[in-house]
């Protein structure tokens, strides 16, 4: 399945740089001016799913393997959008090219810079608000300032355009916030305080500091699990924002393990035995005879595939069997 994610907002709001870190190396030229990134740079990153190295680990133990069998997550698509600019609608700032892209992805991840440093420079799209700040938060007015001027010109390029409107899109806000605030309790009255403010429901909001999520994504995976326990964090910002693009979008992944390898699969909640049976290649469809299904929770219990069988705890359905998350599945196919 096809699933991208459209990075976008004001130039100097932090899109590249979360960017980078997202692709964990340098991929987008994150610069202190605008227009950096010109064209949308591409990135396809892994969706964290810890079920699959439990999979993996049984796998190997039940068929006697002397290692791991290979390991692939679900993946997302990231583009990576110039800033879009006070007047994008009319053409400013190549903005009709960077609507264009826009248009292309399933979901938009709209970063909203809620911090301030002087020594990154504010595009001139963004007008100071004269309207009073947050309380103990600086930046307040200016981000809600930030906020409607993207969306305002998604709006006013959905009136010049026929097909699905760019406001019409499911939306993710990133609110990049500065290095001081990136804990638990600031987090969790940040999110409160800004979907007050932004008016919208708290479960959209993402809050990230785009900063230290390039500086975690050069550490190794224990060195990372370190620094967020420091911040009392139990998961990053990155793998938030993939996890709720994921909910947003409506998807679920179930699974399939054996000794070629451990993989997650993305369908749309709903999606049918067959239809996911298609994920895997469309041959299936067509000679799709049963689905064998085992929930997560059971195959780990039992140490695999021969135990979820012997206690009964694996069954064969049909066609019409609605896939749930976490199932595993082994698909019978004729020829």
């Amino acid at each position: 399945m096809n699933l991208s994610v459209g990075i976008v907002g004001l130039p100097n709001v932090g899109k590249s740089t979360l960017f980078n870190a997202l692709l964990k190396k340098q991929q987008a030229l994150a610069a202190n001016y605008p227009f950096a990134t010109i064209e949308p740079n591409v990135g396809i990153v892994a969706v964290p799913d810890e079920r699959l190295v439990r999979l993996a680990e049984i796998t190997k133990a039940e068929e006697s393997m002397s290692s791991l069998p290979p390991i692939k997550p679900a993946t997302v698509q990231f583009v990576d959008i110039a800033g879009l600019v006070k007047g994008a609608s009319e053409g400013a700032g190549l903005g009709n090219k960077f609507l264009s892209h826009i248009r292309e992805v399933k979901i938009i991840a709209h970063v909203v810079r809620a911090f301030e440093d002087s020594n990154v420079l504010r595009h001139e799209s963004s007008i100071v608000d004269p309207r009073p700040q947050l309380p103990e938060q600086s930046d307040g007015g200016q981000a809600k300032s930030d906020y409607d001027t993207v969306r305002t010109e998604l709006g006013l390029a959905d009136l010049e355009a026929k097909g699905e409107p760019l406001t019409g899109k499911p939306e993710i806000i990133v609110l990049n916030v500065a290095e001081k605030d990136y804990n638990t309790e600031s987090i969790n009255k940040l999110t409160e305080e800004y979907s007050n403010l932004l008016q919208t429901s708290k479960d959209k909001i993402i809050v990230i500091s785009a900063k230290i999520e390039e500086e975690l994504a050069a550490l190794a995976e224990s060195d990372q699990k370190q620094y967020l326990a420091d911040l009392g964090l139990e998961h990053s910002g990155l793998e938030r924002l993939i996890q709720k693009a994921y909910i947003e979008l409506g998807l679920i992944s179930f699974l399939t393990t054996g000794a070629k390898e451990a993989r997650a699969w993305t369908v749309k909640k709903g999606t049918n035995a067959v239809e996911a049976a298609g994920e895997i290649h469309t041959d299936f469809m067509a000679k799709f005879i049963k689905a064998e299904v085992v929930s997560y929770d059971d195959f780990i219990s039992n140490n695999g595939w021969k135990g979820a069988r012997s206690t009964g705890r694996a069954r064969l359905e049909g066609k019409d069997y609605i896939v749930q998350d976490g199932d595993v599945i082994e698909f019978k196919i004729g020829r």
